[in-house]
């Protein structure tokens, strides 16, 4: 009687609940094949795409174990297993977890659309947060920057990426500005010739775009003049300095009186 009985129910929950093991079987099967052909696909795009190498591993990460959660979830629907506990057991820990680590989700969101958008790149030049260096790294979380005093510099993409950036790389040409004040007695016709001769005899200056030399205001105490030069960004610093030291100079070598003296 036992075996009839086994043999009974058996046959009951195989004609009734039978279908749909059989078919979550079949989607399972069929959800594994088509995540992993799709994990290839995937990969091959962003290569394409040129999508950052630090940002490829997560992506596919994230967008895979979805799926697999996401196909984990029919299956258990269809062949009619309870998903109550299994929901509250993840929305639990998905609370926990957010509340644990909200910044470092932050920072992980900012390095994706960092690597995404791409305000700026290896080797730019950026002024943020209140630093000023060339990057050097571009990580999930951080970004690394090394200063012109050669410090290294390691800021967190959250706040990175929800502040200020100024790129000074990304235009291929700064503009360099400086001013310079010289007394009323002065020759305002010699003054530009002396530090345009000074410009055109610096070297890591711009020809195109043009130049500007001229007074740029009448103050009581004197004259101030402006310099408008294009440098490459690189030479930005090294430009600078050379060329306000030959000004000096070439100004004092061709009598001009200089404030102080």
């Amino acid at each position: 009687m036992e075996l009839k009985e086994f043999y009974h129910k058996f046959h009951v929950w195989a004609v009734d609940k039978g279908p749909n093991f059989l078919f979550g079987i079949l989607l399972l099967l069929a959800g594994i094949w088509f995540i992993r052909f799709l994990r290839s696909r995937l990969r091959l795009r962003m290569t394409k795409r040129n999508v950052h190498s630090s940002l490829q591993p997560f992506v596919l990460s994230l967008t895979i174990t979805s799926l697999y959660v996401l196909l984990i979830i029919m299956v258990m629907n269809i062949v009619g297993l309870e998903l109550t506990i299994f929901t509250t057991i993840i929305g639990a820990f998905s609370v926990a977890a957010g509340l644990a680590l909200s910044g470092t989700f932050q920072n992980f969101a900012g390095g994706v659309l960092i690597l995404l958008l791409k305000p700026f790149d290896i080797d730019d030049s950026i002024v943020a947060q209140g630093q000023s260096g060339k990057v050097t790294s571009i990580q999930i979380f951080y970004t690394v920057l090394v200063t012109v005093d050669n410090k290294t510099v390691i800021i967190p993409n959250g706040k990175l990426f929800n502040e200020v950036i100024v790129n000074e790389t990304r235009e291929g040409k700064r503009r360099l500005d400086f001013e310079l004040k010289l007394g009323y007695a002065i020759d305002v016709d010699q003054v530009k010739e002396v530090i345009t001769k000074a410009i055109l005899a610096t070297p890591n200056l711009l020809k195109e775009p043009a130049t500007r030399v001229g007074v740029v205001a009448l103050e009581l105490d004197g004259i101030r003049f402006i310099v408008n030069v294009w440098v490459d960004p690189g030479n930005f610093l090294v430009a600078k300095i050379a060329l306000q030291e030959r000004i000096i100079k070439d100004l004092a070598a061709a009598g001009v009186k200089l404030p102080g003296m």
